[in-house]
């Protein structure tokens, strides 16, 4: 069954989420406030609106992929207002548990459905369609998604009610980030030892040592060739990005009293990676600043 969707968001994960959606067949109206985003969708298929509002003005279906909890929220007051009654609000962010419950409760009171889904896979995954979606939501409201998801991406995992999508994924990306600066000082502390980088892979990815940073996105130029370290780590997941996580992870931390103490350090060293100069690169180039403190 094809729907009518508006999607908010159409910059390098909401853009090629909507493409895919678009090649399903589904009529996709979209917004960003960058005009190159909007372009780019337009060439592939989406329908460009004027405003936010416009964009789901007719919409069955409205997702929104925005940068921050403060986004969303400010969106959905608008948003939530301008949409047909009883429409399925699908948000994609990635933001505070608190937020997500936040938002959910604006869209029920406005009488819409609504799940948060945050997305693991980067951009690669977006432009596959090979993500995999964390959702918070009731059950009904997740069968209901899941077909579209299915579209953008390989899995959807119902982790709960409102908010537990986030809770997922920010615990996720909470072991992401930790692995990714174990397996890079690990290669950092094989060059001081004079062990070539294909000699440490080679025994660590069939070993104890194995992990999706060492085998998928290796953060050192060789063993993996399609990992970012081979492409200048041209980001697949920004630094700046893993920060954020890592952020909203130690801030959750705090809250629940919860030590977490390897991933408070984590969030320490990629908040300053990407304050200096890192933001814009994939989040395994964090070892080129641990070879800087060696």
């Amino acid at each position: 069954m094809t729907r009518r969707i508006g999607f908010v968001g159409l910059g390098n994960m909401g853009g090629p989420m909507a493409a895919n959606l678009v090649k399903a067949g589904h009529t996709v109206t979209g917004y960003d406030l960058s005009a190159s985003a909007l372009e780019a969708a337009a060439g592939h298929g989406v329908l460009i609106a004027a405003s936010a509002a416009e964009a789901v003005a007719g919409a069955e279906v409205v997702i929104t992929m925005l940068p921050s909890g403060r986004h969303v929220l400010e969106s959905y007051r608008e948003l939530t207002a301008a949409a047909p009654e009883g429409a399925l609000f699908v948000d994609c962010s990635t933001i505070a548990v608190g937020d997500a419950r936040i938002a959910a409760d604006l869209a029920r009171t406005a009488g819409h459905r609504a799940l948060d889904a945050p997305v693991s896979g980067g951009v690669p995954g977006a432009e596959a369609g090979t993500l995999t979606f964390m959702v918070g939501a009731a059950e009904a409201e997740f069968a209901e998604a899941e077909p579209l998801l299915a579209v953008m991406g390989r899995r959807a995992v119902h982790c709960g009610g409102s908010g537990a999508g986030q809770a997922a994924k920010i615990c996720n990306n909470m072991i992401l980030g930790i692995s990714m600066i174990a397996v890079s000082e690990a290669f950092v502390l094989g060059e001081s030892l004079g062990l070539s980088h294909q000699a440490l892979y080679d025994v660590a990815s069939t070993a104890s040592g194995q992990c999706w940073s060492l085998t998928t996105n290796c953060p050192v130029p060789g063993p993996v060739p399609a990992s970012p370290a081979n492409r200048d780590y041209r980001a697949g997941f920004a630094a700046a990005l893993m920060a954020k996580d890592l952020g909203l992870a130690a801030d959750a931390a705090e809250a629940g009293a919860v030590p977490a103490e390897l991933g408070r350090r984590a969030a320490e060293l990629y908040a300053d990676f990407a304050e200096r100069a890192g933001a814009g690169l994939d989040f395994s180039a964090i070892i080129t600043t641990l070879r800087e403190h060696a």
